[in-house]
């Protein structure tokens, strides 16, 4: 830990802030196999003959405005039911767990960070990350626990004001995984992972070299929440910052620079559990024209201010 982390946490405060960390990854209990290594021997290969990115006409190419769901109704027959995010007796990581199985696919924020005297440096991957606007380019990067039990990479990012965001690839998720290791603050996750570093030019942190795309960024803010279910208890913090350059592989962009190949980047996208998921298809929706598809189109008879039973 760094002499100003030591200023803000006393040391006994750190320790016990890591154990608090670790036992919360006991409770949530992401892995539901109780042993992994078999459960993956028995599933087929990853099957890398899904290269590049192909797209499939819509499940309904003749869907017309007030059609509905494209199921025949089916969903209309099925049943919901109301939780309570707090009703008694419900763990605050049941909510989690949740939302996180239910939230996909989530774009994982794989982020550098370095502290700001450099002894130390971070990498690791955030499923609470997205964009918010693109003039300037905006991000938000969700992270658990408060500032005094900040994970490393909020330390880092709070101390240094700069992060690197880059866009996780088939071709280095084991890598990009390894770093969610729950080491001690100090250790760093790029000598466990075995990814490279690349300079970046108006930050002080590293990018992945081995990543397709990568944003280099600075810190606009942060603000903390605080627990419902326990008042008192802080329990995350949004750190959003501002996109200063883009880094992306030559073969990856188009002429014009502002097209990502998908069949180059194959990202991966985060799903519940320990879970992800591979993107390789994908289909096409125009966005509709009121004016062509209402007005010229006769379907003026459609248009209300809400429809029956609103």
């Amino acid at each position: 830990m760094s002499s100003s982390d030591d200023d803000n946490v006393p040391a006994h405060k750190a320790k016990e802030s890591q154990e608090q960390r670790m036992d919360a990854e006991q409770t949530i209990k992401r892995n539901p196999h109780g042993d992994f290594n078999a459960v993956q021997n028995s599933r087929p290969d990853f099957d890398h003959s899904l290269d590049g990115f192909t797209y499939t006409k819509t499940p309904k190419p003749d869907w017309q405005l007030g059609d509905g769901g494209n199921d025949g109704g089916e969903s209309l027959k099925k049943k919901h039911i109301q939780i309570d995010p707090y009703e008694e007796g419900r763990p605050a990581v049941f909510n989690y767990k949740l939302m996180i199985s239910a939230i996909i696919p989530r774009l994982v924020g794989f982020v550098s960070t370095r502290s700001k005297d450099g002894t130390s440096t971070n990498l690791a991957p955030f499923s609470y990350t997205q964009m918010f606007n693109h003039d300037p380019p905006i991000f938000c990067i969700g992270y658990a626990g408060g500032y005094e039990n900040a994970k490393d990479s909020l330390k880092n990012l709070m101390e240094s004001k700069e992060c690197v965001i880059n866009i996780i690839s088939e071709h280095f998720i084991e890598a990009a995984n390894a770093t969610s290791i729950n080491a001690p603050y100090g250790v760093s996750e790029w000598a466990l992972s075995g990814l490279h570093p690349a300079s970046c030019t108006s930050v002080s942190c590293d990018r992945v070299q081995e990543a397709v795309f990568a944003v280099e960024c600075k810190l606009i803010e942060t603000k903390e929440y605080e627990s419902r279910a326990t008042p008192g208890k802080k329990t995350g913090v949004i750190a959003t910052v501002e996109g200063l350059k883009f880094w992306v592989r030559e073969d990856a962009i188009n002429e014009e620079k502002n097209l990502v190949d998908q069949a180059v980047l194959k990202p991966m996208s985060r799903l519940g559990g320990i879970t992800y998921a591979r993107v390789t298809q994908g289909l096409e929706l125009p966005r509709p024209d009121y004016d062509e598809s209402v007005k010229k189109a006769g379907n003026e008879g459609m248009v209300k201010a809400k429809v029956e039973g609103q």
